[in-house]
């Protein structure tokens, strides 16, 4: 558990953000190689830019204002400079959707199949970012009253917060969460699902996981309901998503019903 990983010629090398680069280009790797045979593998990585810039913006801006807008309120100069941390990788995963929807509309692509391609190479890139936060003490649990836990060292946020108290293991824990997903989704890669489903199993489960998650985070304000804002997001993203795979589901077995008639 280091913030600092080494340092080269002065200039130090945090692991928040190398693991980050990693997952990036992990996720980046596996979208490839699972869009082989299909017409989206060759804009897997033209679409990257759409993808990444606007998950920066949506990590930043779920953070700022979702998360923890009583500090940022007070420090408004604050809101711009990312390079001093803070981000969210829900707003991420939102900001990155709304980056390949813009892609595949100017490409006239269909949104939910490439998504439904890039889900499990997103959620395992998500798993590696876990080991980010723990590595950089962020994202970490509350106390959890016992011995059982992970006492963080001095110079990491957790640390700063609750000092050498063992906290519940939540990043760890999610970054679990996240490789389950990621083999449910691959198991289901060869069953016949209508477009978009596999994209809202993602999102469902990875947002119910999270939800429960965080009642033993440690690092975020509670509003309404005791909620934190991540829980208030997950409940928004299940809801959502569940509207959407009906809709789906109903509409895919119309076409079923339809087929017979129009041979």
């Amino acid at each position: 558990m280091r913030v600092v990983l080494f340092e080269i010629g002065g200039f130090a090398v945090h692991s928040y953000g190398l693991i980050v680069g990693l997952a990036v280009l992990l996720a980046l790797g596996v979208a490839y190689s699972l869009t082989s045979n299909t017409i989206y593998q060759k804009h897997v990585f033209d679409s990257f830019f759409y993808a990444i810039v606007a998950a920066i913006i949506g990590a930043r801006v779920w953070h700022v204002f979702f998360f923890q807008w009583g500090y940022y309120s007070n420090h408004l100069s604050e809101i711009f400079k990312i390079w001093n941390g803070g981000i969210s990788i829900m707003g991420a995963v939102i900001g990155g959707a709304g980056g390949i929807a813009v892609y595949t509309w100017r490409k006239k692509l269909i949104f939910w199949e490439f998504a439904d391609q890039l889900a499990p190479a997103v959620v395992l890139g998500q798993a590696l970012g876990r080991i980010a936060c723990f590595l950089n003490g962020d994202a970490f649990g509350s106390p959890t009253n016992s011995g059982y836990g992970i006492v963080y060292p001095e110079g990491t946020m957790a640390f700063d917060r609750y000092g050498a108290q063992p906290l519940w293991p939540a990043e760890v824990w999610e970054g679990q969460w996240d490789l389950v997903i990621f083999a449910l989704l691959m198991i289901l890669r060869n069953r016949r699902l209508p477009a978009g489903i596999p994209f809202l199993m993602y999102s469902i489960l990875y947002a119910l996981g999270r939800f429960m998650l965080e009642y033993l985070r440690g690092d975020s304000p509670r509003y309404a309901l005791q909620w934190t804002a991540g829980q208030w997001t997950s409940a928004g993203l299940i809801l959502g998503s569940l509207v959407l795979a009906g809709y789906f589901c109903i509409r895919h077995r119309q076409g079923l019903r339809m087929k017979p008639d129009m041979q």
